[in-house]
């Protein structure tokens, strides 16, 4: 039977409540029973026939789900918002399981976005280790030299905090109304990421959108809407997390 147990966190994150570290904290304020049994420490390990429950409720194992949505300006990234905007699973109604956001994009930002209930799945994208390349399209005032994206790629300091571009390049520019059009890859997620870091060179962000996530596209999609990954997309994706 040994080796069929899962750690508590990472069962606990497969049942799409939420991600493995939150997880490990619901456990560590003492919110999750094994058997009745309250679990206040890591490395407990479960069986199938084990009975946990998080607040109470009985966990359930839900069917484990992976959707790419062309997620629109406007929307909020998060399962809920307290002032009633509208956020990303409202543009996902026929689905049942709880899925949340991979990452998140801003409020403004447009393009990919995965949503799932696997939680550890979720935590290995977002893992700052694994280097994901996103692909983000920006429109800037202003038309930057060759020196100013190769500041992008050395990185740039912004709220004492070093950001950096994996690759960035000019796309076009209009010298008659004085913007162009960025390429930026990046590997790093950070909050408002590249609209930071082309502010700090002087190009502020007009328009942004991501238009790709690792090998995943927007291909044959329009904003608001979204498909399911293929079984092979989310072996990929599994693939690419893992990898050392």
């Amino acid at each position: 039977m040994a080796k069929h147990e899962e750690r508590l966190q990472k069962v606990i994150a497969q049942s799409g409540l939420t991600s493995r570290r939150k997880a490990e904290q619901l456990i560590l304020e003492g919110k999750v029973k094994v058997n009745n049994q309250l679990v206040t420490e890591m490395g407990v390990k479960v069986s199938p026939e084990d009975k946990v429950e998080v607040d109470g409720v009985p966990l359930e194992k839900e069917n484990l789900v992976y959707y790419l949505l062309y997620k629109p300006r406007g929307v909020i990234s998060s399962v809920k918002d307290d002032k009633g905007r509208k956020v990303v699973t409202d543009l996902l109604p026929g689905v049942e399981e709880r899925i949340f956001p991979v990452g998140r994009l801003d409020y403004d930002t447009s393009g990919i976005l995965l949503l799932t209930n696997d939680g550890e799945f979720a935590n290995q994208l977002m893992h700052p280790s694994k280097e994901i390349n996103k692909v983000y399209v920006a429109k800037v005032k202003g038309i930057p030299h060759k020196q100013a994206l190769l500041k992008l790629q050395k990185g740039v300091i912004s709220d004492g905090e070093k950001l950096k571009a994996v690759h960035a390049k000019l796309l076009s520019s209009d010298k008659d109304k004085k913007t162009s059009i960025l390429e930026l890859t990046l590997h790093e997620g950070k909050n408002r990421q590249v609209r930071r870091m082309l502010e700090a060179i002087g190009f502020p962000v007009m328009k942004l959108k991501r238009e790709q996530y690792d090998f995943l596209t927007l291909h044959g999609l329009n904003a608001g809407e979204y498909r399911a990954l293929t079984p092979k997309e989310v072996n990929q994706l599994r693939s690419t997390s893992t990898k050392l």
